[in-house]
């Protein structure tokens, strides 16, 4: 077996010194975590420059038994593109993988390296006259690869779907140093397993995505936002209703924010419009696109929106009359976790439930939480039109953060004991990394469990693909 000496000789003979990182300030930003709560360690940090050299990576790691962690923009909020503190891992950069291989606007397909920042996927897609949907607040650092591996969301999703709906074929290194190429881009195409839908969302833990194909769309014509005003989450779902039974697919965004959203907003970041006058339980965040022109698009909002006022569904609404508005009210959806950041630290939860009972969950676990932590505050917000909340919860004034940290686990056990009890998920679109590992284990079945880790044994029997995350 290669010695680690041996193994870092190799890698600076393959990649060069300056893609061999083993200095440890050099290392420093990609051993912590985005949030800044961990720092791991590594015994070195690869910057590959295609998919040849992922191969080879792989290949002098299996050989010298040395463990993995591939790495994208770093921006996963689960401890999954991290490595741990034992030290003994590479770090997998793809960042310097950045070619958009090939835009086919017949096709309606792109194909690019897992390393484009997700930005310059829309970017790349838009000179062509086509859009990629994928859209989330960390657009300008996130990658595709990164964005596959943990099958991102993101505020498009209750009209295009997930990352795993938008992509079509992937090219992907076995944990053996295999490349399987599978950049075929075919809607159809039933020859067998679905090997792409094993890699997308396995957070690395499975094999190094290295490069996909991916679904574009019809760049819309027009789009219109607005905000409406509601008495409580009942209120939104039957507005999402409306809307859907009035708009149909032009819907492509819902997003649910309560009172206080808005208020930590407006509290930190008060240069930001407050477009709707007096105080409200809820607001939902609107945004219809249009093949057709934007008197089209806002016609169809402002008659489902003229119907949710007129049942008493909605209480005020407002409608962008300009880009400039329609981007200020994005503002005041996008600023919520900055402000949540910039107000302390607070226990989160991204999870789903089907959309029926998103109500009926905040309305029974908000007073489960009470009773257990009095007057902690719950920062509620999401994707509503897919189920997808961001239930983070707040402690009560006056208490530190640190101190309200140590609950974590209570908290956690409140939360997601009544996702459980609603048939939920306790990850949504952020995944499952180390953080949440212990979590999946108590929710999953022991049928499930041992499928996962059957695949794992199969594919990566060395267990070096990220080790410790998921399972």
């Amino acid at each position: 077996m290669m010695d680690t000496a041996a193994f870092l000789d190799a890698c600076r003979a393959l990649l060069g010194e300056a893609n061999t990182i083993s200095d440890e300030a050099a290392m420093a930003p990609y051993l912590r975590d985005w949030r800044g709560r961990f720092t791991g360690r590594a015994l070195a940090v690869l910057r590959p420059a295609d998919t040849g050299q992922v191969a080879a990576i792989v290949k002098l790691c299996a050989e010298a038994r040395i463990p993995i962690v591939p790495q994208g923009g770093n921006t996963g909020l689960v401890l999954g593109s991290v490595p741990d503190a034992s030290g003994r891992a590479v770090v997998l950069s793809l960042a310097r993988m950045q070619k958009v291989r090939q835009v086919d606007p017949v096709n309606r397909t792109m194909t690019v390296d897992a390393g484009v920042i997700l930005q310059r996927a829309q970017q790349a897609a838009a000179e062509q006259g086509c859009l990629f949907p994928l859209s989330l607040a960390a657009e300008g650092s996130c990658t595709i690869g990164g964005n596959l591996s943990t099958n991102a969301g993101g505020t498009g999703v209750l009209r295009y779907g997930n990352t795993r709906e938008l992509c079509l074929g992937l090219e992907v290194v076995t944990p053996q140093g295999e490349v399987w190429s599978g950049l075929r881009g075919l809607r159809k195409d039933n020859t067998g397993y679905d090997l792409r839908d094993l890699f997308i969302g396995a957070e690395g833990t499975l094999g190094i995505i290295t490069a996909a194909v991916l679904k574009l769309y019809p760049q819309p014509k027009a789009s219109v936002t607005a905000l409406a005003a509601l008495e409580s989450p009942h209120a939104a779902l039957r507005l999402l209703s409306i809307l859907q039974d009035h708009c149909g697919a032009s819907l492509t965004g819902f997003e649910l924010m309560s009172a206080f959203c808005l208020q930590l907003v407006a509290r930190h970041f008060p240069a930001l419009p407050q477009p709707l006058a007096g105080r409200h339980a809820q607001y939902a965040l609107l945004e219809l696109s249009s093949s057709e022109s934007e008197s089209h698009a806002a016609a169809l909002l402002e008659r489902a929106l003229g119907v949710a006022l007129g049942e008493g569904v909605a209480q005020d609404a407002v409608v962008a009359s300009s880009a400039a508005q329609s981007r200020g009210l994005w503002h005041l959806r996008e600023h919520i976790p900055l402000a949540q950041a910039a107000d302390g630290k607070n226990i989160k939860h991204d999870i789903s439930l089907p959309v029926s009972s998103i109500a009926e969950f905040i309305a029974g676990t908000e007073p489960k939480l009470q009773a257990a932590f009095p007057g902690c505050q719950l920062v509620c917000f999401g994707h509503l039109g897919d189920g997808n909340l961001h239930f983070n919860v707040a402690p009560p004034p006056g208490v530190a953060n640190e101190e309200f940290l140590h609950s974590q686990e209570a908290v956690n056990r409140v939360v997601h004991d009544a996702v459980a009890a609603f048939g939920g998920s306790i990850s949504a679109e952020h995944g499952i990394g180390a953080l949440k590992r212990d979590e999946l284990a108590r929710y999953k079945s022991p049928v499930e469990l041992n499928l996962m880790r059957a695949i794992k044994n199969a594919l990566d029997p060395l267990g070096l693909m990220n080790p410790g995350k998921i399972l």
